[in-house]
């Protein structure tokens, strides 16, 4: 079978559906094509946490796409809504920022993030326990970053999905691409084992599987797994409304009771599952921050695999070689946070016009 589309969409995470989405608004025929069920690997696997960002004052790459993706998550995500008609639960819930380091570590914390335009206030032990009832007494210092928003990312995706295909985008299901064709430097279609689908330009938005792509086309994008694993327990009501972060965990309530607690890393492959010793570590580490969870019911837990890349920064470029082919992957963990950035800077790129994106973002040889 041939098909012709303008753009196709190589991965239905929250990248690909969220460029699709962006391109069906500016016009584009779209058709997302998914290994498995779209929206259900990393995207769905993660907390929803959204961080506070300012362009104005960027000091490196990753400040530019965080600052634009906070500028735009809330119209984008009260235009979704508007027109999937499902909340995503956006909100701003506010973060503490835990002091496990010195008062010396934590006031240089403090000062980056003024610097780089973050609001946020230093607390007193007791000014933070007004923040969370029941917080551990070791805390003796903490952070207030009152910007910090929050998503219920399964129910993003749900919109997502929903919204694309109200603009008529095509999403296949169970189409793992196998092989490119391509003659004089295009693109000209992406063959998966039953179908080959034909376009005028081409993204590849795998997540992890995104550097198996770019391998297959003489590049490495340098994007590997990583694995995450996450527990969720559930109380009678919401124990507290902001999220807390220590270092690269955290925990993330919901509005129904539930609280996420998040997250391991490890560099495992493509092995998708949860261990003893990352369950209990995490029921250990929220334990040790809030005592009182040690009460409430475990629900259950599950794991993701997080597209890495060495220098931290996610790959948004053209493919050497290809003037119709493009690639949006290596997000880590801020897929599901700079998924609109993302969007808008890919479908600009898409569109030939100005796409203020970072020269560290870019592979080292594209035009």
């Amino acid at each position: 079978m041939v098909d012709t589309t303008d753009v196709v969409v190589v991965g239905g995470g929250v990248i690909g559906l969220s460029l699709a989405w962006e391109l069906a608004r500016s016009g584009r025929t779209v058709r997302v094509l998914d290994q498995a069920q779209p929206g259900r690997e990393a995207s769905w696997a993660g907390a929803g946490m959204l961080p506070p960002g300012n362009r104005r004052r960027a000091r490196c790459a990753a400040d530019c796409l965080r600052g634009l993706s906070h500028e735009l998550w809330p119209d984008w995500s009260a235009l979704l809504q508007e027109e999937s008609g499902i909340s995503n639960e956006f909100h701003r819930c506010g973060a503490l920022e835990l002091g496990s380091q010195s008062d010396d570590d934590l006031e240089l914390t403090a000062r980056d993030l003024v610097e780089r335009g973050i609001q946020v206030d230093r607390l007193t032990a007791a000014e933070a326990r007004d923040k969370v009832t029941g917080l551990s007494d070791r805390v003796a210092q903490a952070l207030w970053l009152p910007d910090f928003c929050q998503v219920r990312n399964p129910r993003h995706l749900k919109a997502l999905l929903a919204a694309c295909l109200r603009r008529g985008v095509r999403v296949e299901a169970g189409e793992p691409v196998v092989d490119f064709h391509h003659a004089g430097g295009r693109m000209l279609s992406v063959r998966t084992p039953l179908h080959s689908w034909e376009a005028g330009q081409f993204v590849l938005a795998g997540g992890s599987w995104t550097g198996i792509l770019s391998d297959r086309l003489g590049h490495d994008a340098r994007i590997e797994p990583m694995r995450g694993q996450i527990v969720l327990l559930q109380l009678p009501e919401q124990p507290f409304r902001c999220i807390i972060e220590v270092g690269k965990r955290y925990l993330v309530p919901r509005r129904d009771g539930r609280v996420l607690i998040g997250a391991t890393e490890e560099r495992v492959g493509f092995v998708k599952e949860n261990t003893a010793e990352g369950v209990s570590g995490l029921l250990a580490f929220a334990e040790s921050i809030v005592p009182s969870l040690k009460s409430a019911r475990f629900e259950t837990s599950w794991s993701g695999l997080r597209p890495w890349r060495p220098n931290g920064l996610p790959l948004l470029s053209w493919i050497p070689g290809f003037r119709n082919a493009a690639i949006a992957g290596g997000h880590f963990r801020e897929g599901l946070h700079l998924s609109p950035a993302t969007a808008q800077l890919i479908s600009q790129l898409l569109a030939g016009t100005a796409a203020d994106i970072p020269e560290e973002c870019r592979f080292e040889t594209s035009r």
